[in-house]
């Protein structure tokens, strides 16, 4: 059973992580991506792409350097993030981590993360996130979730994703609510910070948008 596949793309700011053989993690590049875990001396188990943003060397180095290379034409109707997180899935393990998707291109950005959002209600069975040094992004569906405390992330806000989310409870912040709604567009949720240990959240309908955030 794999744990983790953490996909990684040519965006800024990838957090990339040398796990141990024991961690049961394997790396997918989308791209660009693929030569950043080539050159860390990770070997992608996936480099996906139509690496039109590598030069023919590059590629060259890519292809020497992973377990399996997909390349595809550069017209077609997924994005090269799409590509690799569907192969991710195939893999199906518990988690899915996306990083290099935010901090640079809005548009990319914002492709990355409606993506997530359709594979997250597609496969509830895994967990889906975004990661950068400073964010963690996740969507949770309708069900009780516990969210445990992170050194790394102290502010934590709740968004609605597609409509309302209803019936919300927070129990073991610092703001706490019950029976609450967040509309799109509303932005009363934001910064929230978790108690001494763990908070849970609780809603009966919709997709809430979890942002968790440093400082630093």
């Amino acid at each position: 059973m794999i744990r983790e596949a953490v996909v990684v793309a040519g965006g800024p700011a990838p957090v990339i992580e040398v796990a141990s053989t024991e961690a049961k993690t394997v790396y997918i590049g989308a791209d660009r991506g693929a030569l950043r875990l080539v050159r860390l001396g990770i070997r992608p188990a996936i480099s996906v792409g139509d690496f039109d943003s590598v030069t023919k060397e590059e590629f060259a180095e890519i292809a020497a350097s992973s377990c399996r290379v997909i390349r595809v034409e550069e017209e077609k109707d997924e994005t090269d993030t799409e590509l690799a997180l569907a192969g991710a899935v195939r893999m199906n393990p518990e988690v899915i981590t996306l990083t290099g998707v935010t901090g640079g291109r809005l548009d990319h950005s914002q492709s990355a993360l409606h993506a997530v959002y359709r594979m997250q209600k597609k496969y509830p069975e895994i967990g889906f996130r975004i990661l950068d040094p400073e964010n963690e992004l996740r969507f949770l569906l309708p069900g009780t979730h516990v969210l445990e405390k992170s050194g790394a992330y102290r502010y934590i806000s709740f968004f609605s994703f597609g409509g309302p989310v209803t019936g919300m409870t927070l129990k073991g912040f610092k703001y706490e609510v019950e029976q609450a709604k967040i509309l799109p567009g509303a932005t009363m949720f934001t910064s929230n910070e978790p108690g001494s240990g763990e908070g849970t959240i609780s809603f009966e309908t919709g997709i809430c948008l979890v942002v968790r955030s440093t400082d630093a």
